[in-house]
């Protein structure tokens, strides 16, 4: 039965599977974004955010247990200069997953994972999206209750410069008066 087992083994032994998860955090950390496949990226994903909001705080102890997880001097150099610099003010999420097809050899779905801040074409595409505004499909929705405003507008204006003579009644319901 695999009762509590609740995180993926990737097909690995434990020692294998520290050592893969601590070599593709370092490449992250160094490089800002690997390909690989969905699964890993999924756990490395684990694995790196506690080491992120750990390195928050530059103390001699937290630097100690980043480096018994990265065990790679640079990459802990990175971890606590450049990265931090751009995500320590964010509260969490500092990697992004995204996927991008399927492998030719044995179909695994691959995906790009990558450190949040660092994607400067994505950072470009987020400012003007909330610059657009959202329309209705019946047509321009903003312009008609401008228009009917502007109609509105000038047609009390002219109602008190022109005085309407009453409206003429049906012959009918006079002839049954004068009766």
């Amino acid at each position: 039965m695999r009762h509590g087992k609740k995180f993926n083994h990737l097909g690995r032994k434990a020692a294998h599977r520290k050592a893969m998860l601590s070599n593709m955090a370092t490449s992250l950390i160094l490089h800002k974004r690997i390909s690989t496949t969905l699964a890993k990226a999924k756990e490395l994903k684990k694995y790196v955010e506690p080491l992120v909001t750990r390195a928050k705080e530059d103390t001699t102890h937290n630097r100690r247990v980043a480096f018994s997880y990265l065990k790679n001097k640079e990459a802990i150099i990175s971890l606590f200069g450049e990265v931090i610099a751009k995500v320590g003010t964010r509260p969490g999420g500092y990697t992004r997953i995204i996927k991008t097809g399927f492998r030719l050899g044995d179909n695994a779905e691959m995906c790009i994972i990558e450190l949040v801040d660092f994607n400067e074409l994505m950072l470009k595409d987020a400012k003007p999206a909330k610059k657009t505004t959202r329309r209705s499909r019946r047509g321009t929705g903003a312009s008609k209750p401008a228009e009917i405003e502007a109609a509105a507008a000038t047609t009390s204006e002219e109602k008190p410069s022109k005085p309407q003579a009453p409206e003429a009644s049906d012959d009918t319901d006079t002839e049954s008066e004068e009766k």
